[in-house]
């Protein structure tokens, strides 16, 4: 319960000596700061941990290590200071006017502190918000991911295919020219073939195989002559290909990049709809301005006045009078004066001291002046000196 109190910025001192209702009042007014933050330990470090952990596929649910560590440190640091700054603006809020009433003066000098509640309720509740809907964003952020990726590899082969238009071009046109060549002497064999089924082959049979030696001839110089461009065409095709294939496993790489933070609350947005994602930020809300209002509802207990009557204590024992309401400024508004006794007194103190200090040293002056005086009537001659021509 101490560690309560002092989460709420409460004198455990005083509180030991009030009521029980005024102890539990400030101690779950403290549990309220501690529920805050550790709520923005968790919501920190499942954020740090969805910002900077590997890319990859959205379905993939193998923990990186080395992340979540920093991220565990990380949520720890952003969990203490979420608590203390709540733990500061508690401390820092009043009682208001001590009843059960929130009036408009009073929530016009919460303002501040509301703001501050208000942005700190926002941060926290976004991360919880992404983690409250994780399998539907990681559905649709995967769908989002192929489509991209889809995206990607169509635009990347359509920028390759003016590449390789010239070099299939090429190959085709060898091609063809060595399949007219392999049809005539196709054709040629088979002419041949049937003369020389006949008993007696004539001068027809020997003229075919002249031709059918003469193609063949030429067929194998025309590969032996396109050879080396063939392989050329064959070899910038091959390394054509190979850099394709790099750069579509580039575009799968950047399709995993679609797996950030802004994207994961921009589709818990649309997946949760407007009313939903705002009913969750305002639930974070509630919990974190609830300590604030809490103390605008207060009214005064015990441990409001001893806690008045300790402050009246120190600042007469330190010789400090508030005078409240003592004057009107230009505005019109009232303003306090504060008489500090001790310093006034020290100044006073100090000034006599001074005054008393500059008397002696007069007195002493006119004292030396006269003595001065006198030694000069007596020996008149020990003053005057006379220059020799």
């Amino acid at each position: 319960m101490k560690l309560l109190w002092k989460a709420a910025g409460s004198d455990s001192y005083i509180l030991q000596r009030s009521t029980y209702s005024d102890q539990v009042k400030y101690a779950c007014l403290g549990g309220v700061v501690v529920a805050t933050g550790f709520m923005a330990a968790l919501a920190g470090g499942y954020a740090m941990y969805t910002i900077f952990e590997p890319n990859g596929s959205v379905l993939e649910t193998e923990t990186h290590w080395p992340t979540a560590i920093k991220a565990i440190i990380f949520g720890i640091i952003w969990g203490l200071i979420i608590f203390n700054i709540d733990r500061f603006i508690v401390a820092a809020s009043g009682v208001g006017d001590g009843t059960e009433k929130i009036t408009w003066g009073e929530l016009g000098g919460a303002i501040p502190r509301l703001c501050m509640g208000i942005i700190i309720a926002i941060t926290i509740s976004k991360p919880v918000e992404i983690r409250m809907f994780k399998s539907e964003i990681d559905s649709a952020l995967y769908a989002e991911q192929q489509e991209l990726q889809k995206t990607y590899e169509l635009n990347t082969r359509e920028n390759f295919k003016e590449r390789f238009i010239p070099l299939e071009a090429g190959l085709t046109n060898i091609e063809n020219e060595r399949n007219k060549l392999l049809a005539r002497l196709t054709d040629i064999e088979a002419q041949y073939a049937d003369e020389i089924r006949i008993v007696r082959p004539g001068p027809k049979a020997a003229a075919l195989k002249t031709l059918m030696e003469s193609l063949a001839l030429k067929l194998e110089n025309f590969d032996n002559e396109r050879k080396p461009e063939v392989d050329r065409l064959k070899n910038e095709k091959l390394s054509l290909e190979q850099e394709l294939s790099a750069e579509l496993s580039k575009n799968q790489t950047v399709a995993a990049g679609l797996d950030g933070l802004l994207e994961r609350i921009k589709l818990a947005h649309e997946l949760a709809g407007f009313w939903i994602s705002l009913f969750i930020t305002l639930l974070f809300m509630a919990i974190e301005l609830t300590p604030i209002f809490f103390k605008m509802m207060l009214t005064k207990g015990p441990y409001n006045y001893m806690k008045d009557n300790v402050r009246e204590l120190l600042l007469a024992e330190q010789g400090i009078e508030i005078h409240y309401d003592y004057y009107q400024d230009k505005k019109g508004q009232e303003r306090i004066k504060v008489e500090h006794h001790q310093a006034q007194k020290l100044i006073h103190e100090k000034k006599q001291l001074l005054v008393a200090q500059q008397k002696l040293n007069e007195n002493i002056i006119d004292k030396w002046v006269q003595k001065e005086i006198d030694k000069l009537d007596t020996n008149l001659e020990d003053y005057i000196t006379t220059s020799k021509s």
